[in-house]
């Protein structure tokens, strides 16, 4: 089953408070709805077409990280069961079953909370030209993709639009009291660490991934999405070896496509080929299965 792909939700009667890169936020009074549409980004660009299924995956994905770290920090998932959910959303199952949440309502952190086990992406190119991550001094001798020799939190501004900025951690605390950032840290690596140790006993390395907290009654909780392959890296630990890039069930295949043309990353984003948005979506439904052993035909019961 792959069902087309939810480029944008339309829900006659409820209020839109915002249509993101990916998710549609609706006000349901005391609690927000999220919809997780098919959208993809790639370099803080939304493509015209769809993944199909995507939304799925990412709001089933969420799901069952939050249900991992529920002793470690509360978190905004209420229910995803549609017929729950009040009028006039439940009156659209069809459309939401399976890639929609009801959440508690929080006020956002302004702060993207990025863990690093292993050296990639932004991280390697930085380590690559001066030895450093973040501005923090790493050990000489590190390759693309090695483990670090501990796991860091590497902080970024959340733009609105554009791109996000790397931040130091003294920097993040300008923008939020330090033992309010303290605890970001603290948070964000305890669950990182449980994350990635699940994942390894299923064959998978979780390389880097980031989370978004916010407050709620007065107390920090987790919010957005939880370690997706849109907020991930995922690596298959029998084709993993130092020195290159790795082969991953996430966002990171399509970006590798599009660093292949001549599009300079800004809109219009070029057109994908059917290839590319069918592999990038069996990629996301793979990983669901592998971490949470559900299918899409399973969700969608």
């Amino acid at each position: 089953m792959n069902p087309a792909p939810l480029l944008k939700s339309d829900i006659p009667g409820a209020r839109l408070l915002n249509r993101g890169k990916v998710r549609d936020i609706y006000d349901a009074g005391d609690h927000l709805v999220l919809v997780t549409s098919d959208r993809i980004s790639a370099f803080d660009v939304v493509m015209d077409q769809g993944i199909p299924a995507k939304g799925i995956v990412l709001t089933q994905i969420s799901k069952f990280w939050f249900s991992q770290s529920t002793d470690l920090v509360k978190n905004h998932f209420v229910s995803d069961d549609v017929s729950t959910f009040p009028e006039p959303f439940c009156n659209h199952v069809d459309m939401l079953k399976g890639r929609s949440m009801l959440v508690k309502k929080a006020k956002p952190l302004p702060a993207e909370c990025v863990v690093r086990g292993y050296l990639a992406g932004s991280g390697w190119k930085e380590y690559s030209k001066s030895g450093t991550l973040h501005k923090m001094d790493l050990p000489s001798g590190l390759k693309n993709s090695s483990r670090l020799p501990e796991t860091v939190f590497t902080p970024s501004t959340k733009a609105e639009e554009g791109h996000d900025e790397n931040i130091s951690f003294d920097e993040l605390c300008e923008i939020i009291d330090r033992p309010t950032a303290e605890k970001l840290r603290e948070l964000s690596l305890k669950i990182y660490n449980r994350a990635a140790a699940k994942a390894e006993t299923k064959g998978i390395i979780i390389a880097d991934t980031k989370f978004e907290f916010g407050i709620s009654d007065g107390e920090i909780i987790l919010i957005d999405e939880a370690l997706t392959p849109d907020s991930s890296r995922f690596w298959p630990q029998e084709t993993y070896e130092i020195g290159r890039s790795q082969a991953s069930l996430d966002k990171q295949y399509l970006r590798d496509y599009l660093e292949t043309l001549d599009w300079d990353k800004t809109p219009p984003p070029p057109t994908l080929p059917d290839e590319i948005i069918e592999n990038t979506s069996k990629k996301y439904r793979e990983i669901l299965e592998i971490l949470t052993g559900q299918t899409i035909e399973d969700v969608l019961k």
